[in-house]
Parts: structure tokens; C-alpha cells; sequence
């Protein structure tokens, strides 16, 4: 059972790294021949601004095909909650067909209804054909004659050069409706049309068209200001608590230097003064090191997953290529966050290493899990597709069981025997110092949202792009605009925290590893904040499935950018931290 997790886990990668040889290649299966059936699958249906809330085609009462079939479906694919079916549609290659009848079919009283239902939210549904995504509505509701129609004939426009499937396309019959208002038995005629034009659009191109849509100049602008935007409030930011800081710094190393030569016995202030307790280990020293590690795999697999997009892996509509490569590379990197978590463990002298590493490996998955759980119950109450079948739910225990805990634990083995020690300048006393009474604005709370503030601020105008690809339709493929803003995200998260450890450790507050924990992480929770305003300012989100789907898959998601940053900030302080120790004489 491992060799095949392992082959199947190997066949995915080599599926996810070779997408964009397959798609500027020559692939065999994309040729056809003069009357060849090319593939055309429906997918799912459901209300168009909930779009986690989607059912199978045939849950509404459509025409049936002849020869329904099911398409074996990716990991990844599953995980989006798609679901290809056979539709009832023949689109031949280069067939044209005229008012083609499928169906004629009687629907019922229930069957009306649903459809009606169906209508009233605004359903859409989802087909690919030749691997290209098509979309059209059921129906229409027109409010000043407050009536329900049915779309009864849809027209597909399909270019194509050569041999080659280019685009396709597809629209409602306006004059073909059928009127659904009463609850009573309605005939109707399900036909279509097929138009077939030549392009001269090569076949290497073909997905152009998805992802031009982000990339028009007037999106461009507002992405490029929001970049210019974040590099010039954060360069002035921080460019001012830089120079105040080391002007600070440079006055203090001055005065301890001359303290030190006029008066030996002399009582120290300010953060020197501390410098018996500032390496002194933090309480609940193995929850923290599991923390360090958790964070140190989702910044690993953060990278890894912005290198996929930068060499074009996730290009529009690549069905699940993103879930699998998240599944398959945070598998993969567990034995980063074991070998982190067990080393750093040993390091704060812990002893037991085997209770660290399940801490460390149900830490970010544990809560995932629970939410998982509730969402996916949900999900099934709804007879949703976002609902996992049970094969899928046992594929990924089988790859948590047989390859992220063993690389967790092999991480962890090697994180213990790598005898490393923790580098502190300064020797810690037997007995810590009294903190002082600070005020208000120097507890947590409060330095949390200074904390997160400016971070927040640097990436703001890009969450809405990015929150309007993964809760709505508009497609996101400017990635490299988004590495540029998570780069200055790392850049102002670091610096941000060095500043308030800083002014923490003048306070003569030493208790600063947790501190700078969670200052660095705190913009995971205005992230969280700004999922409130996006949900009911700037969306149409409606209906408990989809508002459970989004504040539980968010909360896990702002929980996982918590860990990933407050590793950064606590990284960035302890360097920080280390080097002013280093520069003057500890006793």
C-alpha cells in the first residue's frame, strides 16, 4: 500500500509539472477527423453567487443521454467539487446542426418546480468540451411580468483551426422559452445548435482567452497602483522606524560603551538591563516549537506553490491542479516542519520530542480536519458536489497515514540527532526579573493590531482580486504581481516585529518570544476581519451552506497565514535580538 501512495504521489507530480509541456505540445488526443465526436461533459450546476454551493447537471431534470457515463476524475479535480458527466449534446467536429431536437419531455408538477427553483436563484450551469469551460443559465425570471422561463434551445459557436478545438461558445435562444410560473405539467422541447467557424488562433493559445480577462490594462493599472501604492507606504514606514530605530540603537551602544568605562558598578537600564533574561525559554516551550514548524512547512509549501504558478502550471480551468498540488506538496514537505519543530524542541532542552511531534503534525491539520468534517456533513445535507466521496476521504487519510506522518516523523528523528544548540550571546540567571507595570498600549492586544496593521495595509487592494477568483467567477493569473506583494508582506512582517520587540525589550519586558509570535501572525486575523467586510460589502453570498464554506475554509486559511507569519516575525526578532546582545559585553 505505500509503493502505490508513493507511485500514485510521483504520478501526480509529474502530471502537475508537465501541464505546460501538454498544453504548448502537440497532443494527439486534441486532433480530430470530419465528423469525429469530440468530448462534451456536463459538470455541475448551482446558484451563481454561491459558488460553493453546486450539484450534479442531472439533479435538475434535463434530458437525459442515451449513454451516461461518468469521467474518472483527479484527486484535485474531486476536491473542486467537479463532477463531468456525459452530456446529452452531440457536437461533432465540424458538424453544423440546426434546431436539433434531444428531447421532447413532459415535466411534472415537481419537476416545474424545481426547475423554478432552480431559476429563482439564479442557477448557471458548467460544461467542458474538449477540455474548454462553457457556461450558460437555466433560465430567466423577468420581474415586471414576474414571470419564471425556461431555456429551451441553446446555440453553440465552436472555432476551430485546423484540426484543433479552439473556442467555444454558447448562448440562450431569446425567442425559445418556455413560461414555468404555474405549478402545472409543461411540455417542452429541448433543442440546440451547432455552428462551426474557422479561426486562425493556434492551438497553443487557445487558453489565452481565460486569462487575458485579468490582464486588460484597466486591471492592470489598479494592480500595479496597489503595488506602487504598497511599496511606497511601506518604504516610507519603513524606511522612518528604520532610521529612528538604528539612531536609537546607535545612542544606546554609545551609552553602555561609556557607561562601561566610567562607572562598572553603575545600575543598568533599558534593554541591556534585561540581558539575563532575554534568552530565557519561553512558557510552553513544545507548543511553541511545534508552531515554528507548522509555519516553516506552510511557508515551504507557499513557495513552492508561487513557483508552480510562475511557470505557468495553474492556467485557467486546469481542473483541480492547484488542490492536488496541495495536497501532494504539503505531504511531501511535513518532514520540514518535524525536523523544525523536534530541532528547535531540543534546542529549548525538551525531553519529550515524541509528544512535540504530534503536537506539530495536528496542529494545522487538527482544526482542518474539524472544519473539514462539519463543512463536508453539510455539504451532504445539501446532496452538494462540494461534498467529498468516501473513496476520496479514505485516498487522503491513506496519503496523511503512510506518507505525511512517516516524513513527520523521519523530519523529526533527524531534527533530534542533529545535537544543535541554541546560540545565545548572553548567559540566563536562575531567577527572572520583575517586569515593570507597562501601560495599556504596551500589552498584546494592542501591539497586535499595530503589528498587523501595516502588513494588512500592503495587501489589501490585492485580497479583493484574490478573494473575488476563489469565492466568485473572475479568473486570477497575474502571479507574479502576487509574488511581488507576499514578498513585501515577509518584508514588512519582519521589520514590523523587530521594531515592537525592540521598544518591548526597552520597556525592560523580556517575555518577548511568544510576543513576537503572535505580533508577526496578527495580520492573519485582519485578513479574517476583512473576510466580514467582503462578505457582506462586496459579495452576494447568500444561504448557510455557502456562508459555512466561507468563514470555515477562511478561518483555516487566515489560521495557516497566523502560523506562516508569526514564524516570520518570531525569525526576524530572534536575529534581531541575538545581534545587539552580541555587540555589547554581557556579564
Amino acid at each position: 500500500m505505500m509503493d502505490r501512495i508513493h507511485q500514485w504521489l510521483a504520478v501526480e507530480l509529474l502530471v502537475i509539472c508537465s501541464v505546460m509541456w501538454t498544453v504548448t505540445s502537440d497532443v494527439s488526443n486534441h486532433k480530430y477527423k470530419n465528423g469525429d465526436a469530440v468530448p462534451l461533459y456536463a459538470n455541475k450546476v448551482g446558484p451563481f453567487q454561491n459558488p460553493s454551493e453546486t450539484y450534479r447537471y442531472f439533479d435538475l431534470p434535463f434530458c437525459l443521454p442515451g449513454d451516461l457515463k461518468e469521467k474518472k476524475e483527479a484527486l484535485g479535480e474531486v476536491l473542486n467539487g467537479d463532477r463531468l458527466v456525459s452530456a446529452p449534446y452531440k457536437l461533432d467536429f465540424l458538424v453544423d446542426k440546426d434546431s436539433e431536437m434531444i428531447c421532447s419531455k413532459k415535466l411534472t408538477k415537481q419537476e416545474v418546480g424545481k426547475f423554478r427553483k432552480a431559476i429563482s436563484k439564479d442557477y448557471y450551469f458548467q460544461m467542458y468540451f474538449d477540455d474548454l469551460p462553457l457556461w450558460g443559465f437555466v433560465g430567466k425570471y423577468v420581474p415586471n411580468e414576474q414571470k419564471y422561463y425556461l431555456f429551451k434551445h441553446l446555440q453553440f459557436e465552436v472555432l476551430y483551426n485546423k484540426n484543433h478545438v479552439i473556442e467555444v461558445n454558447v448562448q440562450t435562444d431569446p425567442s425559445a422559452l418556455v413560461d414555468i410560473t404555474q405549478d402545472k405539467e409543461v411540455n417542452v422541447d429541448f433543442m440546440y445548435t451547432v455552428r462551426w467557424k474557422e479561426t486562425k488562433i493556434p492551438f497553443q493559445n487557445r487558453m489565452n482567452k481565460y486569462s487575458e480577462s485579468s490582464s486588460l490594462p484597466h486591471h492592470l493599472e489598479i494592480h500595479w497602483f496597489s503595488i506602487i501604492n504598497s511599496c511606497v507606504t511601506v518604504l516610507l514606514l519603513t524606511g522612518f522606524l528604520a532610521t529612528i530605530l538604528m539612531r536609537v540603537l546607535k545612542n544606546d551602544f554609545v551609552k553602555y560603551a561609556h557607561d562601561e568605562e566610567t562607572a562598572e558598578d553603575q545600575e543598568e537600564t533599558g534593554w541591556k538591563y534585561i540581558h539575563g533574561d532575554v534568552f530565557r525559554y519561553p512558557q510552553s516551550k513544545s507548543l511553541f516549537a511545534a508552531a515554528l514548524g507548522s509555519g516553516t512547512q506552510l511557508f515551504a509549501l507557499t513557495i513552492f506553490i508561487f513557483i508552480l504558478a510562475l511557470v505557468g502550471v495553474f492556467y485557467p480551468y486546469n481542473r483541480g491542479a492547484l488542490f492536488t498540488a496541495l495536497v501532494v506538496i504539503y505531504a511531501l514537505t511535513s518532514g520540514i516542519a518535524g525536523y523544525t519543530a523536534s530541532s528547535f524542541y531540543c534546542q529549548l532542552e525538551g525531553t519529550n520530542w515524541v509528544r512535540n511531534l504530534v503536537l506539530t503534525g495536528s496542529l494545522f491539520c487538527g482544526p482542518l480536519f474539524i472544519t473539514f468534517c462539519f463543512l463536508n456533513t453539510v455539504a451532504i445535507g445539501y446532496s452538494s458536489t462540494a461534498a467529498l466521496p468516501f473513496g476520496t476521504i479514505v485516498i487522503i487519510g491513506l496519503i496523511w497515514g503512510l506518507v505525511t506522518s512517516p516524513l513527520l516523523v523521519l523530519g523529526g528523528i533527524a531534527g533530534k540527532n542533529s545535537k544543535a544548540e541554541f546560540q545565545a550571546p548572553c548567559r540566563t540567571t536562575k531567577y527572572p526579573r520583575e517586569i515593570p507595570p507597562l501601560p495599556w498600549y504596551r500589552g498584546t492586544l494592542p501591539q497586535m493590531a499595530m503589528a498587523g496593521f501595516l502588513p494588512f495595509s500592503a495587501i489589501y487592494i490585492e485580497l479583493y482580486y484574490i478573494f473575488a477568483s476563489i469565492w466568485g467567477h473572475r479568473i486570477y493569473t497575474i502571479y507574479s504581481i502576487l509574488f511581488i506583494v507576499f514578498i513585501i508582506l515577509i518584508i514588512v512582517t519582519a521589520f514590523i516585529t523587530i521594531a515592537l520587540t525592540y521598544f518591548q525589550l526597552a520597556a525592560e519586558d523580556h517575555q518577548w518570544w511568544w510576543r513576537s509570535f503572535v505580533c508577526g501572525g496578527s495580520t492573519g486575523l485582519f485578513i479574517y476581519a476583512y473576510c466580514l467586510y467582503y462578505y457582506y460589502g462586496r459579495s452576494d453570498m447568500t444561504g448557510f451552506m455557502q456562508t459555512s464554506f466561507f468563514f470555515g475554509y477562511m478561518a483555516c486559511i487566515c489560521y495557516a497565514f497566523f502560523l506562516m507569519l508569526g514564524t516570520i516575525g518570531f525569525r526576524a526578532a530572534l536575529f534581531f535580538v541575538r545581534h545587539i546582545y552580541r555587540s555589547i559585553k554581557c556579564e
